[in-house]
């Protein structure tokens, strides 16, 4: 199959990945730092060595800022959740993820939503500062629209929230591992992760590095760390680690993290934008396909492409293009905001993103599929 979903999850996993997680269920199969027996402490160093690792590569200033989450709507949670109260406001983009919208719903909190300017990212900035208000706590986007690609000014955005004494926190779901992100240059203060996207980590694995207090916890439970208080312990990553962390997955974070570096995030980049502007010509050539943005570049987009059929559901479409071998997403993505936004709620979309495994001829694979479109 060719597997073009990488958005959801990257499908092919590096060898050394692979290699990594084997290692850790054969090799390190205890408990990090709780037994107190050799192949603990062994194992604690080992996810101490990845810890430090990750927050190298995103700027972060210290290992015990780097927190391991199941993933990034965890993250997302902790954060929203953590940090906001009754009476703060919060203001999100209008490309927003459920995993954002949805706690602010079912928080109750007061948000604002700022649109996204397509074509200038200075219009984006001022969408967002004129909605400031007195009681804005944070401001939370994510790095680029899993829909759509689209980038937002994550560094205008940090100085903006610096300037004006505001939080500023990143889902980086779609950024981390194809775009630099550097914790201290950024002005971010809560960084949420994927790991099993970008860095091609293995799923159920992901990270949140607070640089920022978070005051409320949203699990509690056993830390191996103060165990005679009822309280949970104020240190990171203690304090937002209650459980058995995922060692197989933190291992194949690390693996992740080495792949990446070793390939190199412009490499990466450049060849995964290279494969969604080939597509772009090719599609764009149909008069039967919808193209919802301008011919993405990696200044202003991440490499993810959404088209549709005419008159056709994007599920549809899908099936149809599956039916060649080629997995492609439909649908929502779990992000309504962007389809309300960009006229494509009642179709969804049909999205491709590709990874750094993902070759020219997987993309002409796909541009033979949907010649099947075409008008006749």
């Amino acid at each position: 199959m060719v597997y073009l979903d990488n958005a959801a999850t990257t499908g092919k996993k590096p060898g050394k990945v692979v290699a990594a997680v084997r290692n850790a269920l054969i090799n390190y199969s205890a408990n990090p730092g709780r037994s107190g027996h050799r192949l603990s402490e062994k194992t604690a160093l080992a996810v101490y060595n990845v810890r430090e690792k990750t927050a190298k590569f995103f700027g972060a200033s210290g290992p015990e800022k780097v927190i391991f989450t199941s993933g990034c709507t965890q993250s997302i949670n902790m954060v929203l959740k953590g940090v906001l109260e009754k009476g703060d406001h919060i203001i999100v983009s209008c490309l927003e993820h459920n995993s954002v919208m949805r706690p602010l719903y079912k928080m109750g909190i007061d948000f604002s939503v700022a649109d996204v300017s397509f074509t200038d990212d200075d219009q984006t900035l001022e969408n967002f500062k004129n909605l400031i208000l007195p009681n804005t706590k944070m401001i939370f986007v994510m790095g680029a629209s899993n829909v759509f690609g689209k980038k937002l000014p994550i560094k205008k955005l940090g100085e903006l929230c610096r300037q004006k004494g505001i939080l500023f926190g990143v889902d980086a779901a779609q950024t981390a591992g194809v775009v630099p992100i550097n914790m201290k240059n950024d002005g971010i203060d809560f960084l949420c992760i994927a790991a099993h996207k970008g860095l091609y980590a293995p799923m159920g694995i992901g990270v949140l590095i607070a640089e920022n207090a978070i005051k409320n916890t949203i699990i509690e439970g056993g830390t191996g760390t103060d165990s005679i208080n009822k309280s949970q312990p104020e240190s990171l990553p203690e304090r937002f680690e209650s459980g058995t962390v995922n060692v197989p997955g933190i291992m194949g974070l690390g693996a992740g993290i080495d792949f990446v570096n070793g390939v190199g995030i412009d490499n990466i980049a450049k060849h995964e934008m290279k494969l969604i502007n080939k597509l772009y010509r090719h599609l764009s050539k149909n008069e039967n396909i919808m193209l919802y943005t301008a011919k993405p570049d990696l200044n202003s987009f991440a490499p993810v492409l959404s088209f549709n059929i005419k008159d056709m559901e994007s599920s549809v479409a899908a099936g149809i293009i599956e039916r060649s071998g080629i997995a492609v997403r439909a649908g929502l993505h779990c992000a309504p905001a962007a389809h309300k936004f960009m006229g494509t709620i009642d179709t969804g979309t049909v999205r491709v993103c590709p990874s750094v495994f993902t070759t020219n001829e997987d993309i002409y694979s796909l541009v033979n599929a949907v010649k099947k479109f075409e008008k006749k």
